[in-house]
């Protein structure tokens, strides 16, 4: 019997495809990014990551047994610890405080992907809340292992790679999988799921987009 995440890889694949092809991590791994715009991304990140931690805890709220309470309740804890943790020393890199960062607004891509997954990981049910946060998961994995096999010429590039690509990480996206594979569920949760997977999936290509073109606000 085929896992359920091949079935959601036959929703979500085209756009992780699209993704892994996208001119910002092309850059990433052979230093042309150029540097405003990695530190566009940076920044969104220091609004998205609070959010996508809160969504975890959200998760965590919802779980069905206490192993998957143990699960999200720890990821979104080290969310914060080590995937914010880092975006404040890349801002460090950059010259920038947090607090610096939070004043340059959150862009379009970030605000409806936090809005998102918040209110979704909020008030769905677990499955459509485990449905949003996967492409997450396994699409940095994905990304980090891919670029960690030729990691980058720029150290802070490279830097952002290792993180995403080390073991830590690949073991805690794969967690998210193996609950999704065992998560018990009729044909009309299976593809309320597969819908919030596949509209995160899009706003992940869209966060990237957002960073390369260094996305703001068209009015206001």
């Amino acid at each position: 019997m085929s896992r359920f995440r091949e079935e959601l890889w036959q929703v979500v694949g085209g756009v992780y495809e699209q993704i892994a092809a996208h001119p910002f991590l092309a850059g990433l791994t052979d230093g042309s990014l150029p540097r405003e715009s990695f530190r566009h991304y940076v920044v969104q990140e220091a609004h998205f990551l609070p959010d996508y931690a809160r969504a975890q805890a959200a998760v965590a709220a919802r779980a069905p047994d206490p192993a998957a309470v143990q699960t999200f309740a720890r990821d979104a804890a080290m969310t914060v610890e080590v995937e914010h943790g880092l975006v404040v020393e890349l801002l460090a890199a950059f010259g920038l405080e947090e607090a610096d960062a939070r004043k340059v607004p959150a862009g379009p891509a970030t605000a409806g992907y936090s809005s998102y997954l918040v209110r979704t990981c909020s008030l769905g049910t677990f499955g459509e809340a485990l449905g949003a946060l996967v492409p997450c998961y396994w699409f940095y994995a994905r990304i980090g292992e891919a670029l960690l096999r030729s990691s980058s010429p720029d150290p802070l590039y490279a830097w952002w790679i290792e993180t995403y690509g080390a073991q830590a990480y690949q073991e805690t996206a794969a967690e998210a999988l193996d609950l999704l594979d065992e998560l018990p569920l009729g044909a009309d949760d299976r593809g309320r799921l597969l819908e919030k997977a596949l509209t995160t999936a899009r706003f992940e290509w869209m966060f990237w987009d957002a960073a390369w073109r260094r996305e703001g606000w068209p009015c206001g």
